[in-house]
């Protein structure tokens, strides 16, 4: 650490006035409560997801809160539309400092045999073909500026699969690959790193047995799921000076589930069990 980030105070480290995030799979969930805390740290906020109202009515949000806000549609698994996000956040707020790779999809099925080709490729655009583009494209244009993070979400499915939630795993240990990867790529301007989320307590988690999951969840060190802002408070420290020698890292932000998941899958307390959400788009 410099002696001048020694001087700083936690606050400061903290503070993100006058950067601009983006963030996908924005509109709701742990991408809502990533928006709110990059807002609250100072950020400006390009909102994207699918649907441009649910990213207008985030986008305002951000508005209330004294932050600029950009809401853009985007489906991250086709390459021309990020191309679009990005050009779009330079264009409306001038750069891009941080960038969260937090949209995903996990849809169920019933065995692996019965996943389709069409299934697997849209697993795998949206979850890793997605953030690879936007990491590419926000990337280089971080090293021209001479700094910025990207923040990828993954889950401890990407460690820890279970039979259903076979290509989203295989999607998410990509995406910890790209994390590494793009550190090597884009260092020492650009710092890259990845929160890897375990089962938290969204709109998704009203679809769980409640209580097969507090069964499994006693087996966890933390006995609980957590909070959105608990996740968001990580990507605030990967998208701050706060964490300015941390680069190619996966943290794992679960209450210790992964270790409670290493004999296997667990058949009762549902398929949200690994990070709380089926669709984050």
């Amino acid at each position: 650490m410099s002696s001048e980030s020694v001087a700083r105070t936690p606050s400061e480290l903290f503070d993100l006035t006058g950067k601009t995030a983006v963030v996908t799979g924005a509109t709701r969930g742990l991408g809502r409560s990533i928006v709110r805390t990059l807002a609250a740290a100072g950020a400006d906020i390009v909102v994207s997801s699918r649907k441009i109202d649910a990213c207008e009515e985030a986008a305002e949000e951000v508005r209330r809160l004294g932050r600029r806000a950009l809401a853009f549609a985007c489906h991250v698994g086709r390459w021309d539309e990020c191309e679009r996000l990005v050009g779009a956040a330079h264009e409306e707020l001038g750069r891009i400092d941080v960038l969260v790779n937090n949209a995903g999809i996990a849809p169920t099925y019933p065995s692996p045999a019965s996943v389709t080709e069409e299934l697997w490729d849209k697993v795998l655009a949206v979850n890793l073909k997605g953030p690879f583009r936007l990491s590419a494209l926000a990337g280089e244009r971080m090293v021209a500026a001479g700094s910025g993070s990207i923040v990828n979400i993954s889950s401890i499915g990407s460690i820890r699969s279970t039979h259903d939630i076979i290509p989203y795993a295989a999607a998410k240990a990509g995406l910890n690959a790209l994390t590494v990867g793009f550190a090597d790529a884009f260092g020492p301007a650009v710092r890259v790193n990845t929160v890897m989320a375990g089962p938290f307590r969204t709109d998704i988690a009203r679809g769980w047995d409640a209580e097969a999951f507090a069964e499994r969840a006693r087996t966890f060190p933390l006995r609980r799921a957590g909070a959105p802002d608990e996740l968001s408070a990580a990507v605030l420290y990967f998208a701050s000076d706060a964490s300015s020698f941390t680069t190619g890292s996966v943290l794992a932000v679960d209450g210790g589930a992964q270790w409670s998941l290493a004999g296997g899958g667990d058949q009762a307390a549902g398929r949200s069990i690994f990070d709380g959400r089926r669709d984050r788009s």
